[in-house]
């Protein structure tokens, strides 16, 4: 299974804006929020693992 490193960038309103940390790409992804863990804010460290968002410590 594949894993992704991320930082939310921006948060707009029900989505959130994250680029990607563990390789080379200016393209940020937008994700829902709902799908997001609910404590996140703009520059939190997200890894995203098994279909799903948690912090990075």
């Amino acid at each position: 299974m594949n894993r992704f490193e991320y930082i939310v960038v921006e948060i707009d309103g029900d989505y959130a804006h994250l680029k990607r940390t563990d390789a080379e790409s200016e393209e940020l992804k937008l994700v829902a929020r709902a799908l997001l863990p609910p404590e996140i804010a703009e520059g939190t460290k997200l890894l995203y693992e098994w279909m799903s968002y948690s912090v990075l410590e």
